[in-house]
């Protein structure tokens, strides 16, 4: 518990959105399109709209994933709606009016709320200022008191064509147990008839909380209140309240220098912020119900506010970071079976990842699309450019720190890698970093830029190989053969790509890899690959794709040691959940000393069909950096995933 002032404040809400402006909501389903008025309440918990009936409906802000304006939003596709918005005309604005709010308890599970409004670039507006509030901070870590207060806002809202709170709305807000709210609403001298209702002046602040406390008793705080109260009062003195914190709440480990226990002179604050009576805060007294206010208040929060805003130094190169990565970002459910989105793409890049993996196959004639599939499963095929237009759309709309693509390539055809490579360069246009920053070139004992050098650049990882002369749109005359290799290089020779400014990996290090290619039997080599997956069978990188990797090079782990010799920092290597498992036990100070250096990235094992996910501290613990989960499902250890970049320093 922290007695420091909260630092974070509340959202603030901005007076247009609090006054309402008019839309037109429109439903592809039903093609019915309805006048309404779009408002946000004064301390932003809801984005509400009210029809011309007078009926209202509600969003929880915090249920909010994102918003999109323009060319993002939502079109409609039923003709009768396309006509109601003169979609048709040549000279029409629509794209200029447009507002979808995208809402859902998961990343998979959502719910697309669009909107028109009468006049031009409002949406723009609403888009960005509603986002800002169901991004903030303390929306998804508010107090327990915020949750208890967007309650009562939610009950003065809705109110009967007299304007007063029907009785009703109670018991749908608190449905477990209906005869405890009419004894809770007796004891408060309120009406609790189904068809009562009750003047919102009757039901301040006050009287809620003296509603809730006969509503839910809480025994087990009185029991510690009676601990630590003076004998035979019914109150704490400033002097049991500081002693209650000291014993009960701090953290005995803690350096008393650095964090010494709070005295009774500075607990009188609490006091004077939860203690209802006002006899009582005159006197230094607290009492049981302002205990329990106490305990429900920002100082009691599971996390401390202040580690809510970025405190951590952003200059450390980028290995000393813990980056936030998801693994086969594009899949919705399990990894054999289930659609593919695109969506996927915004939703975990919304969430604070900023490694998304793209698995990519040669499209099939007569588009020759390059798509992003899981290989040799029964899962559902995306375009690669579409996953690149939404990555180009969400990458930095809620951090502004690098973000990775980790590309498994397996287009073996250097036309269709060529056509990557441009949309990559289109799409993303300055976003994309194509060479590396003047300050950090690409040799050995280098270390990484750091994520504010890279603020706002996206950085490719894919199979890097060496080529004469400048990057290119490949020209093959007469077309392309199949399996054909780039320029000079003949056709079914073993892909080898680069570790260091494109050059090709060592002599010894291919050895070695072959000597361990060789001595697998089959049975080895089939259990390697349901480990991996598909990661093990890439293609060759060809000059295009080539061209646009710098700082993040993959390539094959030899050995520690190995490693350590070239101590070249951008070079990064992969390793399932069991092989880095399997090196931790092995070798867990070389590794740690490794992920000093360089990158690592840790993967799920292949067999984990239903989408599961590895206990990742481990990995964290030995300094990994992209430790790599299931976004669409929850499992176990995605407990940090709305982290974005933690420096390994500061944890």
């Amino acid at each position: 518990m922290s007695l420091r002032n909260p630092v974070l404040q509340p959202p603030g809400v901005k007076a247009y959105l609090s006054q309402g402006e008019r839309f037109i909501r429109w439903d592809d389903e039903t093609t019915i399109a309805s006048p309404v008025i779009l408002r946000v309440d004064p301390k932003g918990y809801y984005l509400y709209w009210t029809y011309q009936s007078k009926e209202m409906e509600f969003l929880d802000i915090t249920s909010i994933r994102d918003t999109r304006f323009g060319k993002f939003a939502k079109m409609p596709k039923s003709q009768k709606l396309r006509d109601v918005f003169n979609m048709d005309f040549p000279d029409n604005n629509f794209l200029l009016k447009t507002l979808t709010v995208v809402s859902g308890p998961d990343m998979v599970d959502l719910t697309f709320h669009n909107f028109v409004s009468y006049k031009e670039n409002v949406g723009k507006d609403w888009a960005e200022d509603v986002l800002a509030l169901a991004k903030h901070p303390l929306t998804a870590n508010a107090s327990r008191s915020t949750f208890l207060d967007k309650s009562l806002v939610k009950l003065k809202m809705q109110l009967n064509p007299e304007g007063k709170i029907p009785v009703k709305n109670f018991f749908q807000m608190f449905p477990a147990d209906r005869k405890r709210v009419e004894a809770a609403l007796s004891a408060c001298h309120l009406p609790k008839g189904k068809n009562d209702a009750i003047n919102p002046e009757d039901f301040p602040e006050s009287v809620y909380k003296s509603f809730l406390m006969n509503l839910c008793p809480r025994p087990e705080i009185d029991e510690i209140f009676t601990s630590y109260h003076a004998k035979a009062k019914p109150y704490m003195t400033k002097e049991h309240l500081a002693k209650f914190i000291n014993q009960k709440q701090r953290d005995s480990r803690l350096n008393s220098l650095l964090f010494p226990p709070v005295r009774p002179d500075q607990v009188q604050g609490l006091i004077d912020k939860y203690e209802p009576r006002g006899v009582n805060v005159q006197r230094g007294q607290l009492s049981p119900e302002g205990m329990v206010w106490f305990l429900c208040g920002p100082e009691n929060s599971v996390l401390a506010q202040d580690k809510l805003l970025l405190h951590h130094d952003m200059t450390q190169p980028l290995n000393h970071y813990f980056i936030n990565s998801s693994h086969n970002t594009y899949l919705t459910a399990g990894q054999f079976s289930g659609l593919s989105s695109a969506e996927m793409y915004r939703q975990v890049l919304l969430a604070g990842c900023r490694c998304v993996e793209l698995d990519c196959w040669k499209g099939k004639p007569p588009d020759e699309e390059p798509i992003i599939t899981h290989g040799f499963t029964m899962t559902t095929d995306i375009y690669f450019k579409e996953a690149i237009e939404a990555i180009a759309e969400s990458a930095f709309k809620t951090s502004p720190y690098p973000v990775i693509l980790s590309f498994e390539n397996h287009v073996d055809s250097p036309r269709q890698q060529a056509k990557m490579a441009e949309y990559c360069r289109t799409i993303f246009g300055d976003m994309l970093l194509t060479e590396p920053l003047e300050k950090f070139p690409l040799k050995p004992g280098i270390p990484l830029p750091s994520p504010e050098d890279l603020r706002g650049k996206i950085l490719i990882k894919n199979k890097k190989k060496q080529f004469s002369g400048p990057a290119g749109p490949s020209q093959e005359p007469g077309g392309e053969a199949e399996g054909s290799g780039p320029p000079n290089v003949p056709v079914g020779e073993d892909t080898v790509w680069a570790g260091e400014e494109g050059a090709e990996l060592e002599e010894e290090e291919v050895e070695e890899e072959e000597e361990e290619s060789g001595s697998l039997d089959e049975e080895e080599m089939k259990k390697m690959q349901s480990d991996e997956g598909t990661a093990g069978l890439e293609v060759t990188a060809y000059k295009e794709m080539s061209s646009l990797v710098n700082y993040v090079q993959p390539t094959k782990f030899i050995s520690f040691e190995s490693s350590a010799q070239k101590n070249r920092s951008y070079v990064i290597s992969s390793f399932t959940e069991l092989k880095a498992y399997d090196l931790l036990s092995k070798s867990s100070v070389q590794f740690v000393d490794y992920n000093k250096r360089q990158m690592s990235r840790i993967y799920p094992k292949g067999t984990r069909m239903d989408s599961s996910n590895y206990m990742p501290q481990m990995f964290w613990n030995a300094g990994c950096q992209m430790v790599a989960l299931n976004f669409q499902t929850m499992g176990c250890g995605p407990f940090l995933r709305d982290e974005t970049l933690r420096n390994q320093a500061g944890t």
